[in-house]
């Protein structure tokens, strides 16, 4: 959806998605460790690797809180005027 404000998205986002995509990868991890008991040959050796490596890989993950975003704001640089035409002298002067 497209935002009219230049804003940051709520901190309660950031967390929320930090937190399912640790919960996702704990899941993943979760899995690796009965398929490592139940599998032969490399592919246990693959899913031992997942349960041994994916706890610091979410943690790292989840941690990485999000970066401010650079403002994408410009200057509002004003309209150029034109010159007002110079005065033309007045026609009834008094002279002393």
């Amino acid at each position: 959806m497209p935002s009219v404000t230049t804003a940051a998205a709520p901190r309660s986002d950031d967390l929320a998605s930090r937190q399912r995509r640790y919960l996702i990868m704990m899941g993943i991890r979760v899995a690796c460790l009965p398929l490592a008991v139940v599998t032969q040959g490399w592919l246990r050796w693959v899913f031992i690797l997942g349960a041994v490596v994916l706890p610091y890989v979410a943690v790292v993950i989840a941690n990485a809180a999000r970066q401010p975003a650079r403002s994408a704001l410009s200057p509002v640089v004003p309209p150029t005027r034109p010159a007002l035409p110079p005065a033309a002298p007045p026609k009834d002067r008094i002279e002393h």
